[in-house]
Formats: C-alpha cells, structure tokens, sequence
C-alpha cells in the first residue's frame, strides 16, 4: 500500500510539472492582444506596405504585364514557347479562361493577402485611441489607400470580387459572394477608400515610399475615370457618367496645382533606379537589397522579363510586339500613324533609319545591333532572344536595369532589382485629365496636356545614342498644332489620347 502512495504521488508530481511545462507561452509567437501596441501596430502597417511588392513572377500585380501587355497586344508572351507558362499563353490567344489556370488563382490569393494585411492592421488602429496612438488617422488613410489599391487590381482583373472590410467577421468571409454588390457600387466602395485616404493623409510624409494626400486623389482620379464608363454585363460601354468626368478634372487640376510634380526632363529617368522619387513620381512600389535580408525586397514581378544573355540568362519573357513597335513610327509631320503604321514591319536595322519614330521606342524596346539600357558599348544580340523564332528578337527594357547597376541582383536563375516600379506618374495625371476633357465635349482644352508628354518624348534623345555618337533611330515627333498639322476634331483627339497613353505606358501593363 504504501509503495502504491509513493508511485500515485510520483505520477501526479509528474502530471503537475507537464501541464506546468505546457502552459508554458510559445517562443517565437505574439498573441493579438500583444500585437495592440503602437509600436507593434506600426510595424503591421509596414507590412501591409510590403504586400505591394509580394508578388511572385508567376503571378506579377506589381506591373500588370501578362494581364494587360500580353492581352492587349503590346508584347508577345515570351519564354521558351506556347507551352512555357502556357496560362499566360491562354492570356495572350484570348483562350476561355480554364478552372486548372491555377496562376489565376494565385493572384487572387496574394491580392486578398493584400487586402487582408490592410484590414488586420485597420481593425487594430480604429481600436486605438488617438492620444494613445497619435498617428492613428494618417495610419487610417494609409491603410484605406493600399486597401483600395488591392481592390482595384482585384476589380480590373475580376470584374466581381467579395468586398470584405475591417469590420466583416472572420466567419462570414466564406459566404460571402462576388456578386453581392453590384459593377458600380464595388467601384464606389474602393472609391470611397481612396476618398477616406485623401482626408486623413498629410501633404508630405517624413518616410520615402508612405503614400501622401496626392497620391491618394490621384488614385481616386483613377478609380473614378474607370467607373465613368457604364458598362453592361458584356462590358460593353453603355454610357459616360459626366458627373465622375468633372470629378476626375478638378483632382487633376489640384494635384496639377500643387506644384508637388513634374515630368522628368528625360523620360529614361521614370526607369533608372539613380532617379527613384522623382518629382514625376506619385506613387511606385519601393524595393530595397542589402536591407538585412538573404537576398533584399527585390523587384519579382519581372524577374522572367531579362535576356538570355550570359551577363542575365533568364527569361526572355514580355517580347514587344511588333504591332507595338510598328506603333511609334511618325509621318512627316512627326505625329503618330493612327491607321497605316502597320502597314509594314519595321525589323531589320535599316527600317529603323529608312522610317522616323517617336524616341520612346528605343527607351522601350531593345533590339538587335541597339544599346540595351542606354549602355552603347552593350548591343542587344539576336542570340540574346530566347525563341526568336517564335516571338522574334526583341526584349522590353523599361523593366530592366543593367548588369553593373548598383540596384542589380541575380538570384539565379532569375534576375532582381531594387528599383522602383511606378504605379501612378505625373503623366498619367495629365493624360487623365485630357481625356475627361476630351469625353466632356472639350477637346481643344486637352491639346497642351497632351503636347506636354509629347514635348518631353521630343527632348528624350540625350541617352539614345551609338558608340559613335549617332542617334540610335531616325526621331522626328512634333506636337499637335490644330488647323497646321492636324484637325482636331472631337474623335481625332479620342484617337491621339489613346495612342499617346500607348506610346507612353508600352509594356508596362
């Protein structure tokens, strides 16, 4: 009896010190409650910032390219043929889209990852007092702005998508429908993140990289240029909403009015990592390397998008096509050839002397015998392509840094940079702004807009240049001048807005 005390109170010491050792907080992590610091809430905010850039390159949504370069005929697919990354060759042939495109569903995925950092990081400052947290309102505009910008993405691509917000419980996520709200009021509901942003957001933020009160009423710009165009259910436009017109001009003109922006005096500053924050930007993704991680916060939306050089290697991904650039060829008069640049090819080196062209080509578009990345002594190869005989020998360079670039890092086999991607720039605000005029009945009004991008692609030509000092094409693009070398009727200037958003965005998505 008595040995049988002894093991029962050895067995219930032992029984004590396990549940002693079990309650025992787990190391490595923070419970909610702990999180509820404004230390810790900061840090939260920061990573909703970093969902930005958490884009894989199979499925990018820093730069947009497969869902819009791709589909929209600006570039060709790219890689090694029809079969590699087939789901965007799916994108690029406007084949039905297949429930086993899983790269669809992965985009889908990180975007509501986005949306998700947002909301956790909201629910935790809206609980905040303002004398404990003295940041909580600009932390709210911040967080209601990369909320709306992920809502955005997610609505481009998807057209109906679950709205879900701080205040959605968790339990009902998997109820809740697409097409619960309706094409305009989704639009609103991101709109109205971006309205909440512009009133909670300062002017100036001490830290690079945090959006500001302009970025905000330029994305809003954006969101309500979108929402303009009723659409029906076959997206067809049904209707232009005045109203949101007027709405779009008068935050172009303030952000215009700032004083805060300009165009760049050379437009390959928008694609040198020297030139990052530039008064032309307004709001781009921030990366980083040699930040105390493994590799950095690199550029992986375009890591496919490098020639197959030796100095790169992988992956002749985004070829331009040669609709695109058949697109920056000028007539005579050194303004685009809305209805007859396709009449031939321009593809041998001589087709590049013998015609004249707009010079962002060459900031846009390598080819065989011309600098790559304004390096003249580095002349883009055939051999650099990775099926030419497929998708010919071109690359897109905007994307790209040179290899002994400081923001440059090879991860192999794919390539990285820190470079910024622009999300919203100074010349978007002013091409915005033409084309509300433009569908308002106020054409003439857009003319100076307009010629103010053109202008600076006139003055872009310092970098373009051969070993020998020679331009690397024959540039000649001038400005509109209606009634000298144009008539600017009301659908000559819908024509000229759209060409020069091409000419000015190509292969950026």
């Amino acid at each position: 009896m008595k040995k049988l005390i002894y093991t029962l109170a050895f067995f219930a010491t032992l029984f004590l010190s396990c549940e002693k050792a079990l309650d025992e907080p787990a190391q490595g992590v923070v419970s909610g409650d702990d999180l509820n610091t404004p230390e810790n809430i900061d840090k939260m905010v920061i990573a909703a910032y970093s969902a930005l850039g958490n884009d894989h390159y199979t499925s990018p949504y820093s730069s947009m390219w497969p869902y819009g370069s791709v589909r929209g005929g600006d570039t060709y697919k790219g890689g090694d043929g029809p079969g590699d990354l087939s789901e965007f060759h799916l994108f690029e042939t406007f084949s039905l889209n297949r429930p086993d495109n899983g790269l669809i569903d992965q985009v889908w995925f990180r975007l509501y990852v986005g949306v998700g950092r947002a909301n956790d990081a909201l629910r935790r400052v809206d609980a905040m007092s303002a004398t404990d947290y003295p940041n909580k309102v600009q932390r709210q505009g911040e967080l209601r702005f990369l909320r709306g910008h992920f809502y955005f993405l997610l609505k481009i691509l998807f057209k109906y998508v679950p709205f879900i917000d701080q205040n959605t419980p968790k339990a009902d996520y998997p109820t809740i429908s697409n097409r619960a709200l309706s094409n305009d009021v989704l639009w609103t509901k991101i709109a109205d993140d971006f309205r909440a942003a512009v009133a909670a957001l300062p002017v100036d933020q001490a830290d690079k990289g945090r959006v500001n009160k302009n970025a905000a009423k330029a994305y809003l710009a954006k969101v309500l240029l979108y929402q303009a165009y009723t659409q029906s259910e076959n997206n067809a436009v049904t209707g232009i909403d005045a109203s949101k017109l007027n709405e779009v001009n008068a935050l172009c003109d303030e952000i215009i009015a700032s004083g805060k922006f300009s165009l760049s005096t050379d437009f390959a500053n928008n694609f040198l990592a020297a030139f990052d924050n530039s008064p032309e930007s307004v709001f781009a993704i921030q990366y980083s390397k040699d930040d105390g991680t493994t590799k950095g916060r690199l550029d992986y939306g375009h890591a496919l998008n490098y020639p197959m050089n030796q100095e790169y290697g992988c992956c002749g991904f985004n070829v331009p096509s040669h609709d695109l650039i058949n697109a920056f060829k000028t007539g005579n008069n050194g303004l685009p050839l809305f209805s007859t640049y396709n009449n031939n090819d321009a593809a041998a080196s001589l087709d590049f002397q013998s015609s004249s062209f707009d010079p962002r080509l060459d900031h846009t578009v390598a080819r065989p015998g011309a600098p790559f990345k304004y390096k003249s002594t580095f002349l883009f190869q055939r051999s650099w392509s990775r099926a030419p005989a497929i998708y010919d020998a071109f690359a897109s360079m905007k994307e790209a840094v040179l290899p002994d670039d400081p923001s440059f890092q090879k991860v192999p086999p794919f390539i990285g940079s820190s470079k910024n991607w622009e999300i919203i720039r100074y010349s978007d605000v002013l091409l915005w702004k033409a084309e509300a005029l433009i569908e308002l009945g106020r054409p003439l009004e857009a003319v100076p807009l307009i010629n103010q991008v053109r202008n600076r692609a006139n003055l872009s030509r310092n970098l373009l240049k051969t070993a020998a000092g020679s331009p690397t094409s024959n540039y000649n693009v001038q400005t509109y001048q209606p009634g000298v070398n144009c008539d600017w009727t009301a659908d000559f200037a819908k024509q000229a807005l759209r060409f020069e958003r091409r000419l000015e965005f190509a292969t950026e998505g």
